[in-house]
């Protein structure tokens, strides 16, 4: 008789301890395996591309990617994988752009291991699972204002050059960007002239500027 096939999750977390305890609670469950961790944004999305886990379980406050991109970018590329949200931020405004962006869940990173398990396994057969304070006007909001937000000119960005404009903000020269994403200079150096045309930017002072207004690095 054929196994039931295990629900894969990956673990997105810079607090390495986090990370241990969620991978404790996934090894007791025999519909469960760990697909893999990151301790940053770009880790988690090259993770996603590599290990094509059914479920991203992702923290927002991630270094080098915000959560908010990985979460984006992990969804708009078509994958199987779905992401679920564990966070300490509450807020409204958070909630809701992870469900704009694609996120399928969103839990508090006070939730019991009982509440994590059943949304991990909801996600992964296709629902959404919100934390019981967040459900009702998250939801409601997500509803009645599907379309409140005019559309962002960085919602133009490729991925590629999401990713170039993530490395160039962090101080990265094109050269650097080139061997650390394996390609070549002329063509970092291209993803970066498009990605600054797009937004409008002239300067490497005003990239950095809109990358902090986006979440993208912080100050």
């Amino acid at each position: 008789m054929t196994s039931p096939k295990k629900i894969r999750v990956a673990l997105a977390d810079d607090h390495h301890i986090v990370r241990e305890g969620l991978r404790l609670v996934l090894e007791r469950e025999p519909d469960m395996e760990l697909a893999g961790e990151a301790a940053d944004g770009l880790a988690a999305v090259e993770l996603v591309e590599r290990e094509q886990p059914d479920v991203l379980v992702v923290d927002l406050m991630l270094p080098r990617l915000h959560g908010l991109e990985v979460i984006k970018q992990v969804c708009r590329a078509g994958r199987k994988t779905k992401a679920l949200v564990l966070s300490m931020h509450s807020d409204e405004p958070f909630v809701m752009e992870a469900l704009r962006n694609g996120a399928s869940g969103y839990l508090l990173k006070d939730c019991d291991g009982d509440e994590f398990l059943r949304a991990l396994r909801a996600v992964a057969a296709g629902r959404r699972h919100l934390a019981a304070p967040l459900a009702e006007r998250a939801l409601d909001g997500y509803i009645e204002h599907p379309g409140r937000t005019n559309l962002d000119v960085y919602d133009t960005l490729t991925n590629r050059e999401r990713t170039v404009l993530q490395l160039a903000a962090e101080g990265f020269s094109s050269a650097k960007i080139a061997a650390k994403l394996f390609i070549s200079p002329r063509t970092a150096e291209t993803h970066r002239a498009n990605l600054m045309r797009k937004l409008k930017l002239n300067s490497q002072t005003e990239l950095v500027r809109f990358s902090i207004r986006k979440g993208l690095i912080t100050p």
